[in-house]
């Protein structure tokens, strides 16, 4: 459970030092609690103080790394339930199960298709994070998918197995890509402890019932295992979301440590529609890793799309550089449009200019990420702003003509604008999706 300032107060020297940097223990002590400041920072801190105060500043859910290099995955390390309190920090990673029954030709076509999974959205780029290898024959099968998998993609790897014999040797081929293996249940708990610790690899821990689940975690860690992953097995939808909320309530409500780990769901829906909508609910509350069978790229960009929505800092708009955009083999004599650096407005724009097919510049004014109405309610996108993001970026020297196109929604505007900037200022059209044929007969 985390102290309080007044907590760590009494565990400190209250000598006064000031070697800390700060001019009373008590200030020290407010800035341990907000996590502003190491506890290294005091050299006269007691062994049993240190000890106390670094147990009390574990994360309520543990941070888990799954992989290694570019495509190291780290999930957990969550503070929150809800993200209005603060923003949720590791995006649900999302990955693919591969049987290991299917023949090589089929693996390789799939990981080929996984592997196309990219997409680009407000300019972020949208990617997929796992392939998982099902045990569903015997072990050599096993052994030759994952040396596919090993073969035809760089993605973070989950081996499935219920064997402990073959995830040994699948282990001596993937130690050194770190993947999770799945999984440990009350029966096998001490060979697959002896596997994580061997090839220094996390697991995952299951069981349908969660006190049972709580119990073979502690077990976990008192044989030396602490990177885990949670799973209760799959279940209806709304008996699912229940495990899954009373996890992350109990770690960070209860400081339940022995829960205090990410979660994991594996989908079994055949129909692929309803795969997709249960792994939606999953990643909206509060799945760390979700695997399905689906590959369809309208199934993936959904979910990509929900997950960037939902892991993004709502206090913090996703926002561009505010800058003088060129879209297309622009002149001197292209128009040049205003719009704000929300993300998701400028890339709106950007689309319709580039779909007009006539070569443009965008003026993308620093709004701090609002919207074109929001930001003029907030008097965020007024003339005076306009007209300093204007000459900030030189757009006189850039085009021979002296003519801003504005958002149809904020024509009031335009008089003043004209005033305060000198340019003559056209009103386009409201909606985005106007700006084509706008453009064309401008």
């Amino acid at each position: 459970m985390a102290f309080s300032g007044l907590d760590i107060y009494k565990l400190l020297p209250k000598t006064n030092c000031r070697e800390c940097g700060f001019v009373t223990c008590l200030a020290f002590a407010m800035q341990l609690a907000k996590k502003a400041v190491s506890i290294d920072k005091c050299p006269y801190l007691s062994e049993e103080a240190k000890r106390v105060l670094e147990a009390s500043s574990q994360p309520p859910i543990k941070l888990v790394n799954i992989g290694e290099g570019d495509n190291k995955l780290e999930v957990g390390n969550e503070t929150v339930l809800f993200r209005h309190e603060e923003k949720f920090y590791h995006p649900t990673a999302v990955g693919f199960i591969i049987e290991d029954s299917l023949s090589v030709d089929e693996i390789k076509h799939r990981l080929e298709r996984i592997n196309k999974l990219k997409f680009e959205r407000v300019g972020q780029e949208l990617n997929v994070n796992l392939v998982a290898v099902r045990h569903t024959s015997d072990k050599k099968k096993f052994i030759e998918a994952i040396q596919t998998v090993l073969n035809n993609t760089p993605l973070a790897l989950v081996l499935m197995s219920d064997e402990p014999e073959a995830l040994k040797e699948a282990l001596k081929i993937t130690a050194q890509r770190r993947p999770l293996i799945y999984h440990a249940t009350k029966d096998n708990a001490g060979q697959f402890s002896k596997l994580a610790q061997e090839f220094k690899v996390p697991v995952v821990a299951s069981s349908s019932d969660l006190e049972t689940l709580s119990g073979l975690t502690r077990e976990l860690n008192n044989q030396g295992v602490n990177d885990i992953i949670l799973d209760t097995g799959v279940k209806p939808v709304k008996d699912k979301i229940w495990d899954l909320t009373q996890e992350r309530r109990q770690a960070l409500k209860k400081s339940n440590r022995s829960l205090g780990y990410p979660t994991l769901v594996i989908i079994d829906a055949k129909d692929p529609y309803e795969e997709v909508m249960e792994a939606a609910t999953y990643i909206s509350k509060y799945a760390s890793i979700v695997l399905m069978r689906g590959i369809e790229a309208w199934q993936v960009l959904s979910l990509l799309t929900l997950r960037q929505n939902i892991y993004t800092d709502p206090q913090k708009p996703l926002q561009i550089e505010p800058k003088l955009y060129s879209v297309g083999a622009v002149s001197s004599k292209s128009p040049v449009l205003v719009t704000t650096n929300f993300s998701l407005t400028y890339y709106t724009v950007l689309g319709e200019v580039e779909a007009s097919k006539v070569p443009s510049y965008i003026v993308s004014v620093d709004t701090e990420g609002m919207s074109v109405l929001t930001a003029w309610a907030a008097e965020k996108f007024t003339p005076e702003k306009i007209s300093d993001s204007i000459n900030k970026f030189v757009v006189k020297d850039t085009v021979s003509h002296m003519r801003l196109i504005i958002p149809g929604y904020v024509a009031v505007m335009s008089g003043d604008l004209e005033d305060k900037s000198g340019w003559q200022v056209v009103v386009g059209p409201k909606e985005a999706s106007g700006i084509p044929s706008f453009l064309k007969n401008l």
